[in-house]
């Protein structure tokens, strides 16, 4: 009998300890969206990309994020931005020990869709989500009952996933009411104005997925990582679908 309790306890203490790293940082995405700049404009030019890399400069084992208001952005560049904020706040706090291949790992380079951590982030379809699935980063999820200010979205604006789709990668702000008609509302880089915030009906949304940030220590498992991600990398020329997505980011 001793034996079965000790069994029992040392079980619970299992399910303790594995979910006592998972944290709820929604309020640290949200102070670090106040950090960033407004206006500009939305562009996907190369010189928009350009500016990206330079808004994320990395040195001496640390990112200074130091985005421009007046320079062109783009949607999972500001989105991106706001998660090496809060990966550099919890590694300020010593709340997150990262090591330095892993933080290389971080940098904005020209990977290709689905190529390290900013290839799988920028990539067609559910990269964020599906970058989240496969390190374990935290919950992904498509019900808008369950979202909470802070997670991550990918927009759908149709069914359509890869190669004809069309989709914007925000941070979730919330809903609300006017007049009868349901909005939401999100931060990211929108068209024409840059970054800040934006409200759509959420009659134009045909599909969300939200990932919320829980676990941000296993980005060291991109090391164990396939190099590419093959189902990210061939979006850019071959069609998914909502299911298919679903499927490839756990839900």
């Amino acid at each position: 009998m001793r034996r079965l309790a000790a069994s029992a306890f040392i079980v619970v203490l299992g399910l303790t300890t594995g979910t006592a790293f998972a944290g709820d940082y929604n309020g640290l995405i949200l102070d670090q969206i106040k950090q960033m700049p407004k206006g500009g404009r939305y562009s996907v030019s190369r010189f928009a990309k350009i500016r990206l890399q330079s808004s994320a400069h990395f040195e001496s084992g640390k990112f200074f994020i130091l985005p421009s208001s007046a320079s062109p952005s783009f949607c999972s560049g500001a989105t991106y931005l706001v998660f090496i904020r809060a990966v550099e706040a919890l590694r300020a706090r010593g709340e997150l020990r990262l090591d330095f291949a892993t933080l290389e790992q971080l940098i904005i380079r020209d990977q290709h869709d689905g190529e390290g951590i900013w290839g799988r982030w920028n990539a067609n379809g559910p990269g964020t989500a599906r970058l989240f699935h496969e390190l374990g980063l935290g919950q992904n999820f498509d019900n808008f009952d369950q979202a909470k200010p802070g997670d991550f979205m990918k927009i759908f604006w149709s069914r359509q996933v890869g190669k004809s789709e069309h989709g914007h990668s925000t941070i979730f702000l919330g809903r609300e009411n006017r007049f009868g008609v349901e909005y939401v509302r999100y931060w990211s880089s929108n068209i024409p104005s840059g970054y800040g915030e934006k409200s759509v009906p959420r009659s134009k949304i045909a599909y969300a997925i939200f990932s919320r940030l829980q676990t941000p220590s296993n980005l060291a498992r991109i090391s164990g990582a396939p190099s590419v991600d093959s189902y990210l990398a061939s979006l850019l020329r071959t069609r998914s679908s909502i299911a298919e997505a679903g499927t490839k980011c756990g839900l």
